[in-house]
């Protein structure tokens, strides 16, 4: 049952991330960046990873692609390439798909390696309390740091908005 949960994840993520860079609708791309981010959640939680998953869920699904949403509605963009656009694209998709070939030989040339048996062991991010003792004793600089980057890329959305209509 785990097999093939992980099978039908691993298919969403697969088919997702191929709509997301195969479309030419930039919101349907978005949507199936939306779907990709979904079965990559499904593989956490199959990892038992809840709290990565609630976070991917609620912040790069939730606030992300809705922003990715927003801005290429506010911009229009028309999904149609230019001649000089059309041969960097083109070169581009062979690139990408020559590294994907020799990804993917070398992962089959390296797959029947021995494997080592490694003992069992406690996760550093598994227990919510020390991930939060962590999060605003450690990193509570990097965070609100973060935060006040957010916040001005928020206010320039608002501002380029209210200065285009």
């Amino acid at each position: 049952m785990v097999n093939l949960m992980f099978i039908i994840f691993a298919g969403v993520t697969v088919l997702g991330a191929l709509g997301a860079i195969l479309n030419r609708n930039t919101v349907n791309a978005a949507m199936s960046l939306l779907v990709c981010l979904a079965g990559v959640a499904g593989l956490f939680i199959q990892l038992d990873a809840f709290l990565l998953a609630f976070l991917l869920i609620l912040v790069y699904a939730g606030a992300v692609v809705a922003l990715f949403l927003f801005i290429i509605m506010l911009l229009d963009v028309k999904g149609s390439l230019g001649g000089l656009n059309r041969s960097m694209g083109t070169v581009a998709t062979l690139v990408a798909v020559a590294l994907m070939i020799a990804g993917v030989a070398a992962f089959l040339r390296h797959a029947n390696l021995p494997s080592v048996e490694t003992p069992m062991s406690v996760g550093v991010g598994s227990s919510l309390k020390a991930y939060a003792e962590l999060l605003f004793t450690t990193y509570l600089l990097p965070v609100e740091v973060v935060g006040f980057l957010l916040l001005s890329a928020m206010l320039g959305v608002i501002a380029l908005s209210r200065k285009l209509s």
